[in-house]
């Protein structure tokens, strides 16, 4: 299981390990029940503070996402998937209101987002 942090990105390394793990929770990547690394092992792997790493565990944990088993480690708990799904919308709606703002700040209309909106989802089909 391999997870990437960028030193650069201005993001917090704590998040990124936690939307890397939350992604993969949302997209069936890591099933219930699946054994995460350790976080030694994860803050060795990545060569970061295995506090940095505990902080991501710790902030998962108390979203419900995963469960830490004293002795064995820490679990995905599969029990919040639909949580994740809804709080991954809500940031979709706040970008979507950041674009329609920007777009109509370039004096765009409707239907020239909706045209560019079906062109970009038209890319992956």
């Amino acid at each position: 299981m391999d997870f990437f942090v960028s030193h650069t990105s201005g993001e917090p390394i704590y998040v990124q390990i936690k939307e890397q793990i939350k992604n993969r929770i949302l997209s069936g990547q890591l099933q219930q029940e699946t054994l995460l690394p350790s976080i030694r092992n994860l803050a060795k792997q990545l060569q970061i503070s295995v506090i940095t790493t505990k902080r991501a565990y710790d902030e998962l944990e108390q979203e419900g996402l995963v469960a830490s088993v004293l002795g064995k480690g820490t679990f995905v708990s599969g029990a919040n998937k639909e949580a994740i799904r809804e709080i991954k919308y809500r940031q979709l709606e706040e970008q979507i209101k950041g674009i329609v703002a920007e777009s109509r700040t370039l004096g765009l209309k409707q239907q020239e987002v909706w045209q560019l909106f079906q062109i970009f989802y038209g890319e992956e089909e």
